[in-house]
């Protein structure tokens, strides 16, 4: 493989040509990436199929079952933004493969667990793991593809390995649970890791980054780290004390009070970790609210669907996962085909805009599903729309979040990114989770069946998570200007894909 014969990427050299050896590594670089992301995110979700089997085998309460799942979301939501700049200052590469080295290990831990407290501490590693490999992720993609076409193609390509690996979990956790056992869930990620690590060495470029001395802002750290984990904590809480409780309203207050004093450094700080001048774009920080609500909205599809599927229309584990799975398939022939060719010609804005409304559509769809419905009569008409929606929508918004990116703070505004999809995926999970139950709960007190009950209390769910879509949907009308293309900065303009061992 032939070398790119240029400076490193934050050298700003312009290079407008590249011979075939060098684009083919690339495509390369970004094969890699996406793998790392995918097994990350598959891990999200694969988990959800397998926990009642997980519970039998190693014995864990009602209450600490859910922590199979916290434990993992809790480091993973509070350590993307601090691991998106620390790719920054030491480079994005070194952050990269130290998060693949970490979340494999972790994957192997859980695998061979023989008690709770053991899987709870490797799921917590997980998490760690999980978000530093992701949180530079999309930072390196902006980066390897200066140019507008290439760009929206290679977002088309990271955004349906972020949307659809959700559902492809689901699939891959239901087959490995039943064929196997639930430990292979975490045991498939330990050769995919080491594949990936070992290719990302030899085919990321090597880069030193900004260096420490313009970015090591500990006090910030400590503070946005406490907050983002504590917020992630007091949601998922509340399934079990409540939004109004004194355990609620006292973490969420110290909370605010860890953001607010974070802001305040940022402000005065000679080396900020997280520079403000990323949030004067309103493209950008418009993109970074409507990301946090249509991932909410999306989440009740992605969590209350498959509860549907399962105890109202009677699915197994692997058709539950077949029946999402044509969401998948929307989501990767737009992302991967129509979403990069739309946003290069019109603009990112100009294609988010339909792709939301559809998603509206669909969670309004989902909204009706009656408790004797059918798949193909009431699902699959909603699942469509849906899937398209988000295949033209989540290129979208990573193209406005990383509009304004430069080299040097690319890899905080994918962390940034990163953060508000978790925030707003830890938001739905405890909100409409919550509703949806207390409805449920309200329909058997007056007397309605268990699938009549079960079926409201996900029809309440969808609809507001359609509200929620639908507010991200006039916030993009009326915040974001329709002036933002796919065009980098005019310092990013060096690819970083190269064979390591030339």
């Amino acid at each position: 493989m032939t070398a790119v014969t240029s400076r490193a990427p934050l050298e700003g050299v312009p290079v407008r040509r590249t011979n075939s050896s060098a684009q083919t590594s690339r495509w390369t670089a970004l094969a890699v990436l996406c793998a790392g992301q995918l097994m990350v995110i598959l891990d999200g979700t694969v988990v959800n199929v397998a926990l009642p089997t997980i519970q039998q085998d190693l014995g864990f309460s009602s209450s600490g079952l859910a922590w199979v799942v916290n434990a993992y979301l809790v480091p993973f939501g509070g350590l993307l933004l601090l691991a998106g700049r620390l790719g920054d200052l030491i480079g994005r590469k070194r952050v990269f493969v130290a998060g693949l080295g970490i979340f494999t290990t972790a994957s192997l831990l859980c695998g061979v667990s023989q008690d709770p407290a053991m899987l709870l501490a490797s799921r917590f590693a997980q998490g760690i793991g999980g978000a530093v490999t992701s949180a530079v992720t999309l930072g390196m993609v902006v980066t390897l593809f200066p140019l507008p076409k290439e760009r929206a193609k290679a977002i088309g390509v990271y955004s349906f390995v972020q949307s659809a690996g959700g559902s492809m979990g689901l699939l891959a956790g239901g087959a490995l649970t039943q064929t196997i056992s639930w430990h292979w869930i975490f045991f498939v990620n330990v050769p995919i890791g080491i594949a990936a690590a070992t290719m990302a060495a030899r085919v990321l470029a090597s880069e030193h980054g900004v260096g420490l001395d313009k970015g090591t802002d500990a006090v910030g750290a400590l503070l946005v780290t406490s907050a983002l984990m504590l917020s992630v904590y007091t949601i998922v809480e509340t399934t079990n004390y409540g939004w109004t409780s004194a355990h609620t309203l006292s973490f969420g207050a110290v909370t605010l009070a860890l953001l607010l004093a974070f802001v305040a450094r940022q402000a005065k700080a000679s080396h900020p970790l997280l520079p403000l001048r990323v949030f004067r774009s309103h493209n950008v920080s418009g993109a970074m609210g409507i990301q946090a609500l249509m991932v909410a909205g999306m989440f009740s599809f992605q969590f209350l669907c498959v509860l549907y599927l399962q105890r109202v229309l009677g699915f197994d584990e692997i058709h539950t996962g077949l029946g999402i799975f044509p969401v998948s398939v929307a989501i990767g022939a737009l992302s991967l085909g129509l979403s990069p060719k739309l946003i290069a010609r019109f603009g990112p804005r100009a294609v988010l805009l339909p792709g939301l409304a559809l998603i509206t559509t669909g969670l309004a769809a989902l909204g009706r599903v009656p408790a004797d419905g059918s798949y193909i009569v009431n699902v699959l008409p909603a699942l469509l729309p849906l899937g398209i929606g988000f295949g033209l929508a989540m290129p979208s918004l990573a193209t406005l979040a990383m509009s304004a990116a430069t080299p040097q703070d690319s890899g905080i505004a994918s962390g940034m990114f990163n953060t508000m999809q978790q925030i707003g995926s830890a938001f739905s999970l405890a909100v409409l989770s919550a509703l949806a139950t207390s409805h449920t709960d309200a329909l058997l007190g007056h007397g309605a069946s268990t699938a009549s009950a079960l079926t409201g209390g996900y029809q309440l769910a969808f609809r507001i998570g359609s509200g929620l879509v639908a507010v991200a949907l006039l916030l993009s009308a009326t915040l974001l200007r329709s002036s933002a293309t796919a065009h980098p900065p005019a310092a990013e303009t060096k690819p970083v894909a190269e064979n390591a061992a030339r």
